[in-house]
């Protein structure tokens, strides 16, 4: 198939301008990579008032206001604005100010089951005032999980030979609702059965997504398999062995803008090196202890983690070890928020340790990056991890991950090569791993290890090949299935 095809990605947090998680990295990045591979990849998101009220982002309306028919009933008065990232347009909707109260991305997942229903409709219709309908609509996570059912089932003529592709950048966030859901599109209740849009008595966004997709895929090729056990795959592990054996789902890695995480050139860092000339990094480290107010040490190893406060990311396992790698030389550093149990539990250690630990408990993006230039290690002990980004970014930056090796941690991190692996789910392991870490710091060996590291390829260039053979994928099936309507 020619290059040249027309990519619509549709997600509900895109950075810079709304993040809570790596999502809105993926969402950010992979269109810019597609772009720069010769596609029209654009992006459409919902239209959060912190991005259309920043003077900065030069939002301006492209369109004027149309009607959205989300039902016989609700009628939705919406506006299409428009700014850019990185060269890709960025499209943003609103209606009935569903999304426009929406002033902080801590509250990007508040607006509800029928706001994203409400966006499920709008995006179509968004594309058709535009006069711009995309071979390919690249649909992320739950909450878009109903817009290939409605493209296929209400979507029209217009839309036929569109295809669609659904990414599943977590299984365990879901979108459960009732059979009302239907109601609220105007969907036919034939549709609701085990097959198609019933799930446990419910309605369930991600199966949706999944079940109408053309093409499905998760983010790394391990979390792919492990999806299909039932350890792993949040009650719906037999639908994803289902869509394995019609090939209609596969696991592609993620990558990272390798222009934004750059040592080399990263603005917020104190001082710039490269594997070439690592003498930055170890100004970088004393600069961060500085502004944390920890003693500066370059001869025992610093420890970060800059993630989300939660069991996913093995902070039980942390709570049970911490004394064991803290009774040891070294410094922990945390940045993160989430659940208060964690959180909790970091204060105490910063009490209890007050030269060795530090919780900073907000987003902080700039801080994030000193916090990657300056650590030695980057601790993601997960339970499980579909991609992750965290150790791609710290690879990059010359801090060796120490990991559970699960999803796309054991894709990207290799034990002697490029960081620190453990295999089970438990403190023991994890402190283990974090000793051998400890113990290698400051060798000749540690400095071929960061530079080998920082050497890797972490970007998108592969992924998005990946992606876009995906796509020729999904448009084969959509173009065999518009056949055999005729």
């Amino acid at each position: 198939m020619n290059m040249g095809l027309k990519i619509l990605v549709v997600s509900v947090e895109v950075a810079p301008f709304a993040k809570v998680g790596g999502l809105a990295d993926v969402a950010s990045s992979l269109p810019k990579a597609l772009q720069n591979a010769g596609h029209d990849a654009r992006i459409i998101m919902p239209g959060y008032g912190m991005v259309t009220h920043n003077p900065a982002y030069a939002v301006k309306q492209c369109v004027e206001p149309f009607t959205v028919a989300v039902n016989r009933f609700w009628q939705v008065k919406t506006l299409l604005k428009e700014t850019e990232h990185d060269g890709v347009p960025v499209y943003l909707l609103d209606g009935d100010d569903l999304f426009d109260n929406i002033l902080r991305s801590e509250d990007v997942y508040t607006p509800g089951r029928d706001a994203y229903l409400y966006l499920a409709k709008a995006v179509l219709a968004a594309c058709e005032e535009l006069d711009w309908i995309p071979d390919v609509i690249h649909c992320n996570d739950w909450h878009t999980g109903f817009l290939p059912v409605v493209l296929r089932e209400l979507g029209g003529p217009k839309w036929e030979n569109t295809a669609t592709v659904y990414t599943i950048h977590n299984l365990a966030y879901q979108g459960d609702f009732g059979k009302d859901t239907l109601d609220v599109l105007d969907l036919p209740q034939k549709l609701y059965n085990m097959h198609q849009l019933e799930t446990f008595g419910g309605v369930n966004f991600l199966k949706t997504g999944c079940v109408f997709a053309d093409q499905v895929n998760t983010v790394s090729p391990t979390y792919a398999k492990e999806i299909l056990q039932e350890e792993y795959g949040c009650r719906l592990w037999g639908l994803m062995r289902d869509l394995t054996d019609l090939g209609r789902l596969r696991g592609i890695l993620n990558g990272i803008d390798v222009d934004h995480w750059n040592p080399e050139k990263d603005p917020f860092i104190a001082k710039p090196y490269s594997p070439e000339n690592l003498e930055g990094k170890a100004q970088d480290k004393a600069a961060l202890q500085r502004e944390l107010d920890l003693p500066v040490q370059s001869d025992i190893p610093l420890m970060s983690m800059v993630t989300r406060l939660s069991n996913q990311k093995g902070f039980d396992l942390i709570a049970r070890a911490a004394y064991g790698f803290l009774s040891q030389p070294c410094q922990f550093v945390v940045l993160a928020v989430g659940d208060p149990w964690a959180a909790d539990q970091l204060r105490q250690l910063q009490a209890e340790w007050p030269d060795r630990v530090r919780f900073i408990e907000r987003y902080d993006a700039p801080l994030a990056q000193r916090i990657y230039a300056g650590s030695d290690t980057f601790l993601m002990p997960s339970a499980f991890e579909p991609c992750g980004l965290g150790q791609l970014i710290a690879l990059r930056y010359g801090t060796l991950p120490i990991v559970r090796r699960t999803g796309g941690l054991a894709d990207t991190v290799f034990e002697g090569e490029n960081g620190f692996v453990f295999e089970h789910k438990n403190a023991r392991g994890m402190l283990e791993a974090i000793q051998r870490a400890h113990r290698a710091y400051g060798t000749p060996e540690w400095t071929q290890l960061v530079q080998d590291a920082m050497r890797g390829d972490y970007g998108w260039a592969k992924s998005a090949d990946a992606y876009v053979k995906m796509y020729e994928d999904a448009l084969l099936v959509r173009r065999g299935a518009s056949m055999l309507k005729v």
